[in-house]
């Protein structure tokens, strides 16, 4: 797992891409598909919110291999301490 570098964005013309590091995306991808898996969900103001917030979960699934490895929560763990901010 690779250290984390902090998120970087571009910008070109009407497409914004984000950088994340394997560990930012496993963190996130966890954040994402706990949202979109509350069985009381949240309160979107627009359903275009919600259909955003499943597109990134989809494009983190066919991504990161991780998600589908046994030791899942180990890597989680490890991602997240990556991530964290040292106190």
């Amino acid at each position: 797992m690779e250290e984390s570098k902090g998120v970087r964005s571009s910008k070109k013309g009407s497409v914004i891409s984000i950088e994340l590091s394997t560990s930012e995306a496993l963190v996130l991808f966890e954040l994402l598909a706990r949202i979109n898996n509350l069985e009381k969900g949240i309160e979107f103001d627009d359903q275009a919110e919600e259909r955003v917030l499943w597109d990134l979960e989809a494009s983190f699934e066919s991504l990161l291999v991780e998600i589908l490895d046994p030791n899942y929560d180990k890597l989680l763990k490890a991602a997240r301490n990556l991530v964290r901010d040292e106190d």
